[in-house]
């Protein structure tokens, strides 16, 4: 398909930089099936949702991936990817033309890493000197690593650190939010569970390569950015049964989504899975593991936007996108939310 007919005008006053407060006081439009639309808030997912349906999260944990450092004179940039192995991540570099093979980047408080390799899409592979766990030099040298149109408009803060995780974060990879959960609090989970809805956690390590845009004219030719997730044989098992007992499986955030269904067979069974997805939802796909999604509002032309269009269908978006930028929501990371319900 045509990349421009995912395009659409956004505003930039709609883009938010700062989240809700509380979390699940953010806004919510409810997409379902041939229902007209419906404006609601996070907060009254209880009463929307049935008692037997699941909500699966992603648990991965952001870790502090954007440095700044300095080769020679040359200042250097890098927003680390994914990890290769121990001492080693790729990572997409600013003033990438000032670096060559073998240079060493000084970043903050004695942190060094040395560029060893250039990959086909620009990246590079960095690997950490020294003996400390790269974590721990990031915690030292490292910002947590704002999306490019939050950071464009003002700087990180310490408020960033608590805001950008959500409550689920347990497992330490991501370089960016899985941003739908950031509207979940305690006191809603604690009414979820009143409500009789369950909860079940996966592990993808979201990637810098979620901003990429895409460049290519048509969808056949772009090339999907490579996660690492996990879905132990337990929770499959969990989720199995709970969509054969009537619940429906609804994905916190594409992250889920995209893992669920990379573990779904062709009969509709979700499998253990462990290992790195690039799998590329566009219409026409037949999804096998879920029955809705809960997800904040994407960029134009961006691979979640053509996600959403292939689960709903593209005009059903286009509408809902037109209803929400009339009906001043908020976007993107730090936005608004939309329950997505297909029939």
């Amino acid at each position: 398909m045509r990349v421009d007919l995912f395009d659409f005008d956004l505003p930039p006053e709609r883009i938010a930089l700062r989240p809700a407060r509380p979390r699940d006081a953010a806004r919510m439009l409810v997409v379902e099936g041939e229902a007209p639309f419906t404006d609601r808030h996070v907060f009254d997912l209880p009463g929307i949702l049935r008692r037997g349906d699941v909500l699966v999260f992603n648990d991965t944990r952001v870790i502090p991936a954007q440095l700044e450092g300095r080769r020679g004179e040359a200042r250097i940039g890098a927003t680390l990817h994914k990890r290769v192995d121990l001492r080693r991540w790729q990572a997409f570099v600013r003033n990438a033309k000032r670096l060559k093979s073998g240079d060493r980047i000084a970043f903050p408080a004695d942190v060094h890493a040395l560029a060893e390799e250039r990959h086909e899409d620009g990246s590079w592979t960095l690997f950490f000197e020294g003996d400390e766990p790269v974590e721990v030099l990031l915690e030292r040298a490292g910002r947590m690593p704002l999306p490019p149109y939050i950071a464009g408009k003002r700087e990180t803060d310490e408020a960033d650190a608590s805001d950008y995780q959500t409550m689920f974060a347990r497992e330490k990879g991501a370089v960016a939010a899985p941003t739908a959960a950031l509207h979940f609090t305690p006191e809603l989970v604690e009414r979820l569970d009143a409500a009789g809805i369950a909860r079940e956690t996966l592990t993808l390590h979201v990637g810098a390569g979620t901003f990429l845009p895409v460049k290519a004219e048509d969808t056949a030719d772009h090339r999907m950015h490579a996660e690492w997730g996990r879905i132990d044989a337990e929770t499959a098992d969990r989720l199995n049964a709970a969509r054969a007992a009537g619940g429906r499986l609804i994905a916190v955030g594409t992250t889920s989504l995209r893992l669920l269904e990379s573990a779904a067979d062709d009969d509709d069974i979700i499998r253990p899975f462990a290992g790195d997805t690039s799998i590329f939802i566009t219409p026409g796909y037949r999804f096998k593991a879920i029955d809705g999604l809960m997800t904040n509002f994407h960029l134009p032309k961006s691979t979640l936007f053509m996600l959403v269009s292939a689960l709903m269908g593209l005009e059903k978006m286009q509408a809902a996108y037109a209803h929400a930028i009339a009906g001043q929501y908020r976007f993107y990371s730090y936005g608004d939310s939309s329950l997505l319900l297909p029939a």
